[in-house]
C-alpha cells in the first residue's frame, strides 16, 4: 500500500487527486494540504511514502517545502513528485536540484498519473530522458559558465564516475550494466555509493550533478533510453 500526501492550493485539483488515488487499489491517501507550511507539518507527522505537491504554493513555495520536508525526514525519506503546468520550467529544474524524484504535468491522464506514482514509490524515475535532457540543458550552466564541482566528486572511484556519467546520459541500470559489462546488481551498488558520497536523494539529482559538474556536456549523447510503451511524458528508469 502506497501512502500518499496530496498538496495543492486548488481544492478541486487536490480533492480530485485524492479521490482518484482513494478509488484505486494499492493507494492510501493519508492527508491533504493546501499550503507549503501544511505540507511540511503533515509530512513530518504522517510520514507518507510519496508526496504529490504543486510546485507553486501560497506561503512557502513547493520547492522550499520540499527542502524542509527532506531535511527533517528520517529514512526512508518520502519520494516527492512535483506537479507543474510547464515541463521546461526553471522551477522544475530547481526542484530536481533540491531532491525531487520527478515531476508530472497537471494534464497527465489519471491512469498514467497513478502508474507513475507507483513507479516512483518503487524508486524509479518518472520522466522521459528526452524531457529531462531538454530541461537540464536549458537551465544547467553552459560550458562557458563556471562549473559547480562538488568536492566529494573527487571521492568517486573511476567506475563510480563511469556510472554517474552514464546515469547523466539517461541510461537505465540495465543499459549501464550492458555498457560496462557488469551485473545490474553491481550497477546498483556503484550508484548507491555515488548517491551516498555525493549526498544525493534522488536519481534526478544525480543527473543534474552530472551536467553541472561538466561530466555530461549538453547535446553530446551517444545513448538513448526508449520511452515506456504508450507513455506521454513518462518512462521507467530503475533507481538505485
Amino acid at each position: 500500500m502506497t501512502r500518499l500526501l496530496v498538496v495543492d492550493d486548488q481544492i478541486l485539483i487536490r480533492a480530485g487527486l485524492a479521490a482518484l488515488a482513494t478509488a484505486a487499489p494499492g493507494f492510501e491517501v493519508v492527508g491533504q494540504a493546501a499550503t507549503g507550511e501544511e505540507a511540511v507539518d503533515l509530512a513530518g507527522a504522517l510520514r507518507p511514502d510519496v508526496i504529490l505537491m504543486d510546485i507553486r504554493l501560497p506561503g512557502i513555495s513547493g520547492i522550499t517545502a520540499l527542502e524542509y520536508i527532506l531535511a527533517q525526514a528520517v529514512d526512508p525519506k518520502p519520494k516527492i513528485v512535483m506537479l507543474t503546468v510547464f515541463d521546461l520550467d526553471e522551477y522544475v529544474y530547481a526542484a530536481l536540484r533540491a531532491g525531487a524524484s520527478g515531476f508530472l504535468l497537471k494534464d497527465t491522464p489519471p491512469e498514467r498519473l497513478l502508474a507513475t506514482v507507483t513507479l516512483i514509490a518503487d524508486g524509479e524515475m518518472l520522466f522521459a530522458p528526452t524531457v529531462t535532457r531538454r530541461l537540464i540543458e536549458t537551465f544547467a550552466p553552459q560550458p562557458t559558465e563556471p562549473r559547480q564541482h562538488p568536492a566529494s566528486l573527487t571521492e568517486l572511484t573511476a567506475r563510480e564516475t563511469d556510472v554517474l556519467h552514464l546515469v547523466g546520459q539517461g541510461l537505465t541500470n540495465e543499459q549501464i550494466a550492458q555498457h560496462l559489462v557488469v551485473s545490474i546488481a553491481t550497477v546498483k551498488t556503484h550508484l548507491n555509493r555515488v548517491m551516498s558520497k555525493l549526498g544525493l536523494i534522488s536519481r534526478a539529482q544525480a543527473v543534474v550533478i552530472a551536467y553541472e559538474s561538466g561530466l555530461v556536456v549538453p547535446r553530446q549523447h551517444t545513448h538513448h533510453t526508449p520511452w515506456a510503451s504508450g507513455a506521454r511524458h513518462v518512462t521507467t528508469e530503475p533507481g538505485p
